[in-house]
């Protein structure tokens, strides 16, 4: 693999960002779903001590799933087009419905 230009590294930071800030906030959701109910209900300390550490869980695996899920999304270099390559370039698809390139 050769070397990465500085967009790609800035688009893998953003990526890297967004995939930590959105999990984080996924996660605290997550706990906050679940612990919730220690609020609005009387409940033993036991089971408020369960309901936290079962959130805590829940808010782990949450954050672990999304940072995966993004990080795992974000396209390959390969699949880009080359860095050599300058201005635009032609769309797959036909500029209007029904032509069979933007020529016609």
């Amino acid at each position: 693999m050769g070397r990465r230009s500085q967009e790609d590294r800035d688009a893998m930071t953003v990526e890297i960002g967004f995939a930590l800030v959105s999990a984080a906030f996924l996660a605290a959701a997550a706990f906050v779903a679940v612990t919730m109910t220690t609020v609005y209900f009387d409940l033993p300390r036991t089971a408020e001590r369960v309901l936290v550490r079962i959130g805590a869980v829940v808010a782990a695996v949450v954050f672990v799933a999304r940072l995966v899920d993004v990080l795992w999304g974000f396209p390959r270099r390969g699949s880009r087009r080359p860095a050599d390559t300058h201005g635009p370039q032609a769309p797959s698809q036909p500029s209007q419905p029904g032509r069979t390139s933007p020529d016609s």
